[in-house]
């Protein structure tokens, strides 16, 4: 009688065994599987959530954008005069300034991704996810950051802020393989 007792303690161990490997393959499946999704996720999710364009060019094919309009959340305006659609980008900063940039990365730019939505207080790159704070927007040359379009490339009153035809002439090359 005490050995079929410690043959079925046995069998008892052996089979909370087989439940407990089993329970932790399928937690570890499921989390891999909702790992992975989730990466999915977030780019569509990055992807849906940028708003869509604006579009404001005056008879010229200048971007005039007015400063009313500018808010700590970035706004994109289209331009589509050209060949080439381009984007800028348009934000407050935490002192009060707006700032302007293409919305292409300088390193990214002929990914194709090399674009940013915003999320929270950043921008991100969508090619290769560096987070870039708005208050660096127009300041910050060189890296993995949003196009500046500098004080001097553009011309501001009161209420408007216009980059000229020109300049996006000049910036249709990266552009060339945008959202492609």
């Amino acid at each position: 009688m005490k050995n079929n007792q410690k043959n079925k303690g046995k069998a008892s161990k052996k089979n909370s065994n087989v439940i407990l490997k089993i329970t932790t393959i399928i937690i570890i499946s499921i989390a891999a599987f909702t790992f992975f999704n989730s990466k999915n996720d977030e780019t569509s999710l990055a992807e849906q959530s940028k708003p869509s364009a604006i579009s404001v060019t005056d008879e010229n094919g200048d971007m005039v954008i007015p400063k009313a309009d500018i808010t700590e959340t970035a706004k994109f305006y289209e331009y589509d005069e050209l060949e080439t659609y381009m984007e800028v980008l348009a934000v407050k900063a935490s002192d009060g300034t707006i700032r302007t940039a293409f919305n292409t990365c300088q390193v990214c730019y002929a990914s194709g991704r090399g674009y940013y939505v915003q999320e929270d207080d950043v921008l991100i790159c969508q090619n290769c996810g560096n987070r870039f704070k708005m208050d660096d927007v127009e300041v910050a040359r060189g890296g993995c950051n949003p196009v500046p379009v500098f004080e001097e490339w553009k011309t501001e009153t009161d209420s408007t802020i216009t980059i000229p035809k020109d300049l996006f002439a000049e910036a249709e090359g990266i552009f060339a393989n945008w959202k492609n």
